[in-house]
């Protein structure tokens, strides 16, 4: 071969060569322990167990579950807001952030093996098929969901599916067998409770969470409250365990005024941002009590944080519970995701209500418990306030940090619904099952009373009733004929309460619970004074 021929393929030579090194290079990489294809870091001792696990272990492993424990194991380490979402549960978290899933649009229980409709959500899927409450749902597309032991996870697995599909639903009302069609579609996870005026200036609105539609809902209630005479405000905010922090600060804005800080986030790796008042709120001006207790957590103490510091609201309750950290949702390449804290969170005069986490998780949401135990929940001279961490509101006024927001006028929590027999018949959810059994005995009862404030003056739990009562309480072995007449009149007002809750769902059931509440009753001394 001439001089010419070589310089001509020559190049050709060496470049097949390469290719040829980089494939076996590539194909040989897993025979080669510790080492990668374009290896660049030495391997961790975790990737290098899971690999002899997998490779090496006496026994079949699922070695996805097994890589999802290390994560956990991990995480244990940080804070224990930090946490790992199988690709199982993520649709479900996601969910409860987004505000919304798609379903059929039916409250249930399960009594006596069988799937009992309790409420039907007006103008959803089953309401538009004819679904009513007192229906029996006996099988769903083929499958039997009464007549055997079938929990409520597994139901709502079985109902629920993408927007558009159909559920076949066998049903049973009366003696009567049907079979209907139910086109699932887009069901809120409402985060508004409860909307109401109190008396003719006073209104009332109950938060039970954050997601993407909370300012949305809380606007809407706002606004239909204000066209009825709104001028004073109880905002409750009692066992909301916080969520969206954007949809806090918007809501933070409608009570303050000008361009307040509301919170700033800082972290080692984030740079600060504040959050400030963009816009003239609805509800600036007018009087404002807002309601925790120690299940107030997250996004709600951003809120109570930003208007106890500014001393636009007074706050009544409890101490809060004490969650200063952000976490941002990172998804992962097997649908799975890591919620991991990324900052922490501040009030507008530096104040982090963060509790410490130094013991552990275990000791760290043992410490809401302990409030019960050593006698905090119940007296304000057990508070425990960090006096290391004292501020001073724009007023002058004394407030603290390092452990939750410590309210402006403390209510103890109600003992009367923690004695042996109530709280059996709560967990046995006995209170739900008489409203639901006492509503279908009853059918015309919503004709009598048109609203739940009507409902709350006039209507009476009769000693039939009650007796009614202690029997369905027997048979969950719960004997309620020594209790004492503490106990007898809390149950006289829970009966009440969840035949509201039948009648009216979640709106019934606050209207007519928060009468002779404690905290409710400070609020409107509170309010009226100003």
């Amino acid at each position: 071969m001439d001089k010419k021929k070589i310089q001509v393929w020559l190049p050709l030579l060496f470049s097949a060569t390469m290719i040829a090194g980089i494939y076996l290079g590539y194909k040989m990489r897993d025979q080669i322990p510790g080492k990668g294809f374009f290896y660049t870091e030495k391997r961790r001792p975790v990737q290098e167990i899971m690999d002899l696990i997998k490779n090496k272990y006496v026994d079949e492993v699922d070695i996805n579950e097994l890589a999802d424990t290390a994560i956990q194991a991990m995480l244990s380490k940080l804070d224990p807001h930090s946490v790992f979402i199988p690709a199982k549960d993520l649709e479900r978290v996601n969910e409860q952030i987004n505000g919304t899933f798609f379903g059929i649009g039916i409250e249930f229980n399960v009594f006596n093996d069988s799937l009992n409709v309790i409420n039907v959500l007006k103008d959803g899927p089953s309401y538009k098929a004819g679904i009513k409450t007192g229906d029996i749902f006996l099988k769903a597309n083929g499958i039997i969901i009464s007549g055997k032991k079938i929990d409520s996870d597994s139901v709502r697995y079985i109902l629920r599916g993408e927007r558009g599909s159909i559920a076949d639903i066998e049903i049973l009302r009366g003696t009567q067998k049907m079979n209907v069609k139910i086109t699932r579609n887009i069901i809120p996870i409402s985060s508004v409770d409860a909307s109401y005026m109190i008396d003719s200036t006073t209104g009332y609105i109950r938060l039970n969470t954050f997601t993407l539609q909370t300012y949305r809902e809380f606007m809407q209630s706002l606004e239909g409250l204000k066209k009825k005479g709104l001028q004073k405000l109880i905002f409750d905010l009692r066992g909301n365990g916080g969520g969206v922090l954007e949809e806090a600060v918007e809501i933070a804005d409608e009570f303050l005024d000008a361009d307040k800080l509301i919170t700033y986030t800082v972290g080692t790796h984030v740079a600060k941002k504040e959050y400030r008042c963009r816009r003239e709120g609805q509800f600036e001006k007018g009087g404002l009590v807002v309601l925790a207790d120690e299940g107030t957590a997250s996004a709600s103490e951003v809120i109570i944080g930003a208007l106890q510091d500014w001393d636009r609201a007074t706050i009544i309750g409890r101490r809060t519970f004490g969650k200063g950290l952000v976490q941002d949702q990172f998804d992962l390449s097997d649908k799975s995701a890591l919620r991991l804290t990324i900052a922490r969170y501040y009030t507008p005069i530096g104040r982090s209500i963060q509790r410490s986490y130094a013991k552990g998780s275990k000791a760290y949401y043992d410490d809401i418990t302990n409030r019960y135990s050593d006698g905090e929940i119940y007296s304000a001279d057990s508070v425990k306030n960090d006096s290391s961490k004292v501020y001073k509101t724009a007023a002058g006024k004394k407030v603290f940090g390092g452990g939750g927001i410590t309210p402006d006028y403390f209510i103890a929590a109600d003992t009367d619904r923690m004695t042996m027999n109530i709280v059996k018949i709560h967990e046995k959810g006995i209170l739900n099952d008489y409203g639901y059994k006492y509503y279908l005995s009853h059918p015309n009862i919503g004709q009598s009373y048109k609203t739940p404030g009507s409902f709350a003056k006039q209507f009476e739990i009769s000693e039939e009733d009650w007796k009614s009562f202690e029997n369905m309480s027997m048979t969950d072995s719960i004997d309620l004929k020594g209790i004492n007449d503490k106990e007898k009149i809390y149950l006289y007002k829970m009966l009440k309460t969840y035949i509201a809750r039948q009648l009216w769902r979640n709106e019934g059931y606050f209207e007519v619970n928060n009468t002779g509440d404690n905290s409710i009753k400070k609020a409107l001394e509170i309010l009226y004074k100003k």
